[in-house]
């Protein structure tokens, strides 16, 4: 994919749809971003409004302010909506109305009527207001089709429709290119389909094509003759009307090269004149054959081209030079460009839409990036079986060959928890496991609205910070007096919970969420402090856009901001600051409980979404919700405890708290990767840690060969029931390291699993005792109903009888469990198997996941111990190659499309949605039901434990 094309605001390429994007290039706008605002704004200078007073400018000054404003309102539209801000350059006066061709162009843009389902209109001081809510595809009161995902001036499709050329309103053109899509796919689906064999346009006149090819098969021409067929679908005449030949042809490429090839191919024939159908050609010396070739390829060259298919294959056309003659005198030529049909899309130039880049930069965007996002598949969508996926829109299962690939991310096993289909051009699919709360449920359980007054919440916090800063009760108290009913969100630092840098001059921050008000970020501050401002602005910003880009809030929505100052040399001096531009329409306003609850739902999924491990596997961005219980700790007050034990069941979410813990450290305290230090017991998912690039990653082994370790600040330790006291003391060097700076200590967080213990040695871990604090994660919410009951026999077992080496009060959290219900999988346990049966059985069953649609990345296959992996890959390898499957890695590659085929042991931490586990003698017993545990808890959907004989009694799941 080619990268899109970057410039700054303050001069930037602007267009319109309604004339030529060469002569948009003329016109230089000046938009230049206001940093001081919470929200994106863009100034644009002078304008002229009022319609009397527009009427009286030149032409081209007021294409150009229309122009700055379109492209303004377009920017702001993809990218979570702004503010446009313009001096008024008719100071004499206020108008009553911007002008009706600036009303009429903003109505072209969003393909309504109702211009304030998106902007509205404010004076204030000098300065004239648009402000821009975000794009919606949502269906306007006034049409109930949905609008295109993203929003632009121009499409820059053409298609032919008899004899004229349309330029496809974005509507249209998303409809083309569903259309064009799917007949890519029915096409691929034919052996043997070439691009030639593409049909052309249904209302083709297979006569007229034919006379048309032999006029272009032709050598030679009469000057005045008239041609036996007229123009049609397939076939189009021009004239040479100007003396500069090359200039004119050139022009007619990029309106009609495009048409044809996306509407079943044609002929364009220049020289020819259209009504009469006369041979009129052009004088031979007015132009060089060689040199219009040149051109007219040079043209082509530059048309961008969108593919669906896998052939990149480029547009295929041919040009012919025909000599028209005068008597028996050569006169001159007709030039002719026969366009085949093309398999894709192709545009005339790249589509005219703008997005806003990192606050500093807009950029338009290219045709590939373009198509990319109109075409993003709208969510809530279910598979079925990996063989069919069921649209909630229409009520039906769809075939899985017809539907986007976009849509198979969404496995069965997840529920969607953001409608795509009426968010926000940047948002992106979140999804929740299947059995957890929604986002409604998340709302409710922390950050419920009460029916009257203001609630102060988190609680735990609030206190704290109460007791902590005297005075700070009597200042929130004072500035919470006007209002009535809403919720009033604390947190030691809002940045960091946004995932920014922290402030530490900061006390704290605040957020209220409250009835006809806009929600407003209070940060309060010890003393006058000159970025106390700008780091509100910032938080603010940067919570106003994820709130709309990532939380899918649809509303037209802001944050204002206030800072505060708690002075400690008296209690009762406060002072407070505002760095809000220009006071919001009322419309911004919280005006009823469903209001502040959507808005809040859109905020659940800012604070618990994270990037899911799907993701990766994907190649395309999903997000995850944490459970109340994994954002509880996440809450955790860093910098009061540094030191904390997290006892986590099999399939609770303890990896994915280890990588959010290390960004809040990062944040917190300032820290780059190489302050941060992972530890874990195996290589493989050390390997998947450190790919995230958050960290330094390190097995234990090499930790304790390791001595220098000077730049590390904090330690996070994972699946720390598996270390072992054999190269030293690693609980020592970890305590020594995170300790050494008296007056900062770093963070040291342990995450452990008695239950999947997998040796009988000494782990190293300080006695249960001494594991304080101590925070717990009950809930299991990686497993399928089957595999969770089968993991709940499996601990009671090992409560029951633990081995040596586990603490016995330890296992105490196993009756607070809890497991996500509902979630269908598959469970099989085979007995007294001979390798080959099991080999076999391995074999079979993956040939019927594949011709269900599963893929080498679903399946993992897991030994007892390493020398076993070799004992069994080449047995699988020959079974596999039988079926014409084959494609194996180790742990290391759990990432990547193929099979895993490794020891339990090095799987710890990983998971799969489909597990194949192979037990033989070499297990040992004492542990027997720690390693099945851990096994059990890799697998996602389907589990098969196949025992080699029956030398242990496995225990049987419970029902129901």
């Amino acid at each position: 994919m080619k990268p899109e094309a970057c410039f700054s605001f303050r001069r930037s390429n602007v267009g319109e749809s309604s004339f030529p994007r060469t002569n948009m290039e003329k016109h230089n706008s000046s938009l230049v971003e206001d940093l001081s605002h919470p929200d994106l704004v863009f100034n644009i200078g002078k304008v002229t409004l009022g319609e009397r007073n527009r009427n009286k400018m030149q032409k081209t000054q007021r294409e150009q302010e229309r122009v700055n404003i379109l492209q303004a309102a377009c920017a702001l539209l993809n990218s979570g909506g702004g503010v446009i801000q313009m001096e008024m350059a008719n100071e004499d006066e206020q108008p009553v109305e911007i002008g009706l061709d600036l009303e009429e162009a903003l109505r072209e843009l969003i393909q309504s009527s109702d211009l304030q389902a998106f902007f509205e209109f404010k004076y204030q001081g000098k300065c004239f207001y648009i402000f821009v809510k975000s794009w919606s595809s949502a269906p306007s009161p006034e049409d109930s089709s949905p609008k295109p995902r993203i929003c632009s001036l121009s499409s820059s499709l053409r298609r032919r429709s008899g004899t004229s050329v349309i330029l496809m309103k974005s509507r249209e053109a998303f409809d083309f290119l569903v259309t064009r899509k799917k007949s890519v796919k029915c096409s691929l689906s034919h052996e043997g389909l070439s691009q030639s064999k593409i049909p052309r346009a249904v209302h083709q006149n297979v006569f007229e094509s034919d006379l048309a090819f032999k006029l272009f098969q032709s050598d030679r021409l009469k000057y005045d003759d008239i041609l036996p067929f007229p123009e049609s679908q397939s076939v189009e005449f021009k004239q040479f009307s100007t003396k500069n030949i090359q200039k004119y042809v050139k022009s007619l490429i990029p309106e009609y090269i495009p048409a044809f090839a996306n509407s079943g191919g044609g002929y364009l024939f220049v020289g020819v004149e259209d009504q009469s159908r006369k041979v009129l050609g052009c004088a031979k010396d007015q132009v060089d054959c060689a040199s219009l070739e040149t051109a007219i390829a040079d043209a082509v060259s530059k048309l961008p081209i969108v593919h669906f298919c896998s052939s990149e294959a480029q547009l295929s056309y041919r040009t012919k030079v025909i000599d028209v003659f005068h008597g028996e005198d050569l006169y001159g030529y007709c030039f002719a460009i026969k366009v085949e049909p093309f398999c894709c899309v192709v545009f005339s130039e790249a589509p005219i839409s703008w997005m806003v880049n990192d606050r500093k930069t807009i950029y338009s965007l290219t045709a590939e990036k373009w198509v990319d996002m109109m075409m993003y598949s709208p969510g809530s969508w279910m598979v079925n079986d990996r063989k069919n996926i069921y649209s909630p829109t229409t009520k039906k299962w769809v075939d899985m060959t017809d539907a986007d690939p976009d849509l198979l991310c969404l496995s069965k096993d997840f529920e969607s928890q953001l409608n795509l289909s009426s968010a926000s051009p940047l948002s992106r699919p979140v999804y929740s496991k299947k059995g957890l709360e929604h986002k409604e449920d998340l709302q409710r359980i922390l950050f419920s609205v009460p029916r009257e007054n203001l609630r102060y919440t988190p609680e735990s916090v609030w206190k704290e910070l109460f007791s902590q800063h005297e005075g700070l009760k009597a200042l929130i108290s004072q500035q919470m007096h006007p209002f009535s009913q809403g919720i009033l969100i604390f947190s030691r630092s809002w940045a960091v919970d946004l995932d920014l840098r922290e402030k530490q001059e900061v006390i704290c921050d605040a957020l209220l969420i409250a009835l006809n008000s806009p929600p407003t970020l209070y940060t309060v501050l010890r003393d006058q402090d000159a970025e106390g401002q700008a780091y509100c602005t910032q938080t603010a910003f940067t919570l106003k856009q994820k709130l709309v880009n990532m939380g899918g809030y649809t509303g037209k929505v802001c944050v204002m901001t206030k800072v505060l100052y708690l002075s400690p040399r008296s209690k009762s001096e406060t002072t407070e600051g505002s760095g809000c531009l220009v006071d919001y329409p009322s419309s911004y306003y919280l005006r009823d409980t469903q209001q502040m609850e959507a808005l809040l739902q859109a905020l659940v999924i800012v604070l618990l979404g994270f990037r899911s491990f799907l993701s990766d596997q994907l190649g395309c961005e999903i997000l995850n919700l944490l459970t109340v219980q994994q954002y509880e700790i996440l809450s955790t007050n860093l910098r009061k405890n540094r030191h904390w034990f997290v006892h986590g069941l099999p399939g609770s979410g303890k990896t994915v708290m280890a990588m959010k813990i290390m960004e809040k450290i990062r944040n917190m305290f300032h820290c780059e990767k190489n302050n941060i230090l992972y530890i874990c017991e195996n290589q493989p998912l050390k390997n998947f840690i450190g790919n995230k690039q958050i960290c330094e990653a390190v097995t234990r082994k090499t930790f304790m060969k390791k001595e220098d370790f000077k730049d590390i600040q904090h330690i996070i330790v994972d699946e720390a029931q598996n270390f072992r006291k054999e190269d030293g003391d690693w609980y020592g060097k970890a305590i020594a390291i995170t300790q050494r700076e008296k007056e900062h200590p770093g963070n040291l967080w342990i995450f452990l699993d008695y239950f999947q213990t997998s040796h009988l040695d000494v782990s190293g871990l300080p006695p249960l005792s001494s594991q304080y604090p101590r925070e717990e994660l009950t809930r299991v919410v990686r497993n399928a109903d089957q595999i969770a009951l089968y993991l709940k026999k499996l601990m009671k077992n090992i409560k029951k009888n633990p081995p040596r080496n586990i603490p016995r009060r330890s296992l105490e959290m196993l009756p607070e469990a809890e497991w996500v219900r509902d979630v269908q999988g598959i469970l099989k346990i085979q007995k007294n198997l001979t390798q080959t049966q099991i080999v076999n059985f391995v074999a079979d069953t993956c040939k019927g996941l594949f011709e269900k649609g599963y893929t080498f990345k679903d399946i993992a296959v897991l030994v007892s111990t390493t020398e076993e992996v070799n004992d069994y890959k080449y047995d699988l390898l020959r079974a596999m190659r039988k079926k014409r499957m084959v494609q194996f890695c180790d742990a290391s590659g759990v990432l990547s499309d193929h099979i895993v085929l490794d020891s339990v042991r090095r799987f710890s931490g990983l998971e799969r949605n489909i597990v194949f586990g192979i037990h033989s003698k070499t297990a040992e017993p004492p542990i027997l039901n720690n390693i099945l545990a851990c096994l059990a808890s890799r697998a996602k959907q389907q589990l098969y434990i196949l025992f080699c004989d029956n030398f242990y009694k496995e225990p049987q799941p419970e029902m129901g």
